[in-house]
């Protein structure tokens, strides 16, 4: 499995992002990091380029839903709606069933334990 871990919008704290990061290339999954202040049209240039099969999208400013929606409607619009796309961040409980009802995959909430990220990635994103 190969997964790209991006920050979408203008958040600038990536400390999370990079401890999820390590602890999938720990699990032995190869991940793609795309930095800080990605545009979703970037993420979804790289997710094609680097032919991966689940986006992680690490977000804390609160534009969730607007942010992946993007990415979804530019994995679809490039041929790519079987990247599965997961987000993770400051996620209140309220937008869970709206994220999962534009297709994201799974929500990882703040302070959702390591091991049940990677337990994820092994399992049912597998």
């Amino acid at each position: 499995m190969k997964v790209l871990i991006a920050k979408p919008g203008l958040d600038g704290h990536d400390r999370g992002a990079k401890v999820v990061v390590q602890a999938l290339r720990d699990a032995g999954l190869e991940v793609v990091y795309t930095g800080l202040k990605r545009t979703p049209e970037e993420i979804v240039a790289e997710a094609v380029q680097e032919d991966v099969d689940v986006v992680g999208l690490s977000i804390l400013s609160g534009a969730h839903v607007p942010l992946a929606r993007r990415v979804l409607e530019g994995l679809r619009a490039q041929g790519a709606a079987d990247v599965r796309v997961v987000v993770g961040g400051i996620v209140p409980p309220r937008d869970v069933e709206a994220l999962r009802a534009l297709g994201v995959s799974r929500v990882f909430p703040m302070g959702t334990p390591l091991p049940e990220i990677v337990k994820a990635f092994q399992g049912d994103l597998a």
